[in-house]
């Protein structure tokens, strides 16, 4: 914790702001204890730390909805402009950053920055923290340089599945993160290499799942958990996520299938382009990354 306590007054001085929020859901109690006793520990001289607790909605990792929240109002997505740069917090300008961007600050300053680029690869620099687990064999935190591949990760470090069936998808960036099947896992962990594969690093969540996964399920999975955690304001969203839940539903149980496939394609279109925020628009990338590498698991019909 002591190094995101010490990246946010450096970043406070850096914009002129004199108060910091740490933001952390409610259903991270350790987390929440840790920093309330490091914030205790460490006074800091003409910048204020406050940790405020979130109600759990995943939507308020959009920055607007995280301000809202942090209000004290409904975590609900606003519209831009304006930026929260130009009017955020209370009507005030606010720098909104994720904890890893912080944390590297410290680091950065005390050996410099040409020491931090000559880790990783491209231009993604610097380290990631990769939080490594579903059906793995070695789970857990583990920092490293950007530039290692997707198969590095999981085969060498994770040491392969946990029931010992061979692996046959990975999820990175969290629930709406991509899949990847083995023939794309000399992808390396880097940000462009990602996103030429339609993928994304997101906050470096990697999920691992052995060969009885049924992708089809993973697939609602994404429709599901949007249409649960949609803020409602904007209908791709609230509509298209409930929308699609009803139409994988429909391809599990083998009704129509060629014509609902090219619905589910056209509702990700809309979902991508026409939301407010990341999580209606990130949740084509796991159905339609099931969708592309997994076409079999769409086509057998199911009870």
């Amino acid at each position: 914790p002591f190094l995101l306590l010490e990246g946010m007054p450096i970043a406070g001085f850096a914009v002129g702001a004199s108060k910091g929020y740490v933001y952390i859901r409610s259903e991270y109690p350790d987390a929440i204890r840790t920093m309330q006793k490091a914030v205790g520990l460490l006074p800091i001289d003409g910048f204020e730390i406050e940790i405020r607790v979130g109600a759990g909605a995943y939507v308020c990792g959009e920055e607007t909805s995280l301000l809202e929240s942090v209000e004290g109002r409904r975590g609900q997505v606003r519209a831009k402009p304006p930026l929260p740069a130009h009017k955020g917090l209370f009507g005030r300008p606010t720098v909104v950053n994720n904890l890893i961007t912080l944390a590297t600050v410290p680091a950065i300053l005390a050996d410099g920055a040409e020491a931090y680029a000559a880790l990783g690869m491209g231009r993604s620099r610097g380290t990631m923290p990769i939080q490594l687990a579903g059906n793995v064999k070695h789970g857990g935190l583990f920092e490293t340089g950007f530039g290692l591949t997707l198969g590095e990760i999981v085969d060498d470090i994770g040491g392969g599945t946990a029931s010992g069936r061979p692996v046959r998808a990975v999820q990175v960036g969290g629930p709406l993160g991509a899949y990847f099947p083995r023939g794309l896992f000399d992808t390396p962990f880097d940000y462009e290499a990602f996103a030429a594969r339609d993928g994304l690093v997101g906050h470096g969540g990697v999920v691992v799942f052995d060969d009885t996964v049924d992708m089809a399920r993973q697939a609602r999975f994404a429709f599901e958990f949007c249409a649960i955690e949609s803020c409602g304001k904007c209908t791709p969203c609230r509509i298209g996520s409930t929308r699609g839940t009803e139409t994988i539903d429909r391809i599990i149980r083998g009704e129509r299938t060629e014509a609902n496939l090219a619905l589910v394609a056209d509702l990700c279109q809309t979902l991508k382009f026409g939301s407010l925020c990341a999580l209606g628009g990130f949740t084509p990338y796991p159905v339609m990354s099931a969708l592309n590498h997994f076409p079999e698991d769409f086509h057998v019909a199911r009870s």
